[in-house]
């Protein structure tokens, strides 16, 4: 897997391309939370589930289908109020592309099983052909070592640089406002 900071950092940089009507503290720390939130999948070590289960790590919860879920389940529980308009639709949308860029992430690195994005109709575990991040050790322990340097500079150049300048990209363009409004 990548690291909780490169999850976190992309949905951050895909935040950006947002109004700033949408963008808020609260829909930033969502958009983290749902980049992080597959990675829950790892307390089934704890209770015996196998890696490659339904349930194990980079399973179901790295999903597609788990992706919308979670985006359309953030959006109704934060922003009821927003459901039933366009604004509700965009925030699906942000919150689904956050928890999916997770597995995207992950499929990616150098080790695991693969990612499971088809999961509950298929549970084949894939991986990119290209696949230049470092991946992250599980558990605080083992991240605080030689290994999540490691892996912390091979995020900051397949994550980091691609997301700064994807930021200031969309930062030079709603300065200079060359995409149209959609009011």
């Amino acid at each position: 897997m990548a690291s909780i900071f490169g999850h976190a950092l992309t949905a951050f940089a895909i935040g950006k391309g947002f109004t700033k009507e949408i963008i808020t503290w609260k829909f930033c720390i969502l958009g983290i939370v749902c980049s992080i939130l597959p990675d829950v999948d790892v307390v089934g070590f704890k209770f015996a589930i196998a890696y490659q289960d339904f349930w194990g790590h980079r399973g179901f919860s790295h999903s597609l289908v788990f992706a919308l879920l979670l985006g359309i389940l953030i959006t109704i529980i934060f922003y009821s109020k927003k459901l039933n308009s366009k604004t509700g639709i965009l925030l699906i949308f942000y919150f689904t592309i956050c928890t999916a860029s997770h597995g995207i992430l992950d499929a990616m690195t150098s080790g695991g099983l693969g990612i499971a994005f088809f999961s509950p109709f298929d549970d084949t575990r894939y991986f990119f052909p290209w696949r230049p991040i470092k991946v992250s050790p599980i558990g605080a322990g083992k991240f605080f070592s030689i290994w999540g340097i490691k892996v912390l500079l091979s995020e900051l150049i397949w994550i980091g640089i691609p997301a700064g300048i994807y930021i200031l990209a969309v930062r030079y363009v709603k300065k200079h406002k060359i995409l149209p409004s959609s009011k």
